[in-house]
């Protein structure tokens, strides 16, 4: 039997949702694994719209859970309804959705609030010695909910180019936490909280080796499980 592992999305599309690559990796990597992928997202508003041709907010609403239900094929659970006992590990995909509807990052920073079911729901996965896989900036939710572990989002430094958003390492330090500095192709273990994170699009690599790093962090969710 494979194992059993809840996705859990912050709507569609990557400014103002999930990071529609990074979800389909997880799945095809789950899926190769062998297990048994169910998929949730909070059935709550999200923070605001945005028009991804002209890259600028717009006036819609639109409500997480729904938007998510695209990316699930509308194969969706509300997060409220997810039982941690009926899992065995939890994987939260990046994309500005999770910095913006599952807490408040993209606008307070450091200094930003976790959705309370979202915290809640890592808080008892945590609880239960259960893997947690975060990519992208949702380590993030990491650094806040658990003070003193360790993720990556990839360098602390700009290398190349190639991390422009560098600045939430340090700031993932400033909250008590240690950053791991790893490449787009490599994950970082916390064997410690059982928690698995790897950069995807926080570095600017070509879309192969952001696959390819996803596939590390939940080779790693799937042995810890």
């Amino acid at each position: 039997m494979g194992k059993r592992v809840a996705l859990v999305l912050a709507g569609c599309g990557v400014f103002d949702g999930s990071e529609v690559h990074e979800a389909s990796a997880a799945l095809v990597h789950l899926s190769r694994g062998g297990a048994q992928v169910r998929i949730f997202a909070p059935n709550i508003e999200q923070m605001h719209v945005v028009d991804h041709f002209r890259g600028s907010p717009t006036e819609e609403k639109r409500n997480v859970l729904v938007e998510s239900a695209r990316l699930a094929r509308g194969n969706i659970e509300d997060l409220a309804e997810l039982k941690v006992g009926e899992f065995d590990a939890v994987i939260f995909p990046g994309g500005f959705g999770v910095a913006k509807n599952l807490c408040s990052w993209a606008v307070d920073g450091k200094n930003c609030s976790v959705n309370e079911l979202v915290k809640s729901t890592l808080q008892a996965f945590h609880s239960a010695k259960k893997p947690i896989g975060l990519c992208c900036i949702s380590p993030v939710l990491a650094a806040k909910v658990f003070p003193g572990c360790e993720v990556t989002v990839g360098y602390d430094k700009n290398v190349d180019g190639r991390f422009p958003d560098a600045e939430t390492a340090s700031a993932i330090a400033e909250l008590g936490c240690k950053h791991i500095c790893k490449d787009v192709t490599e994950s970082h273990v916390d064997a410690t909280n059982k928690i698995v994170t790897t950069c995807a699009f926080m570095c600017k690599a070509p879309l192969h080796e952001i696959f390819d790093g996803i596939g590390t962090m939940v080779a790693e969710v799937l042995k810890l499980s």
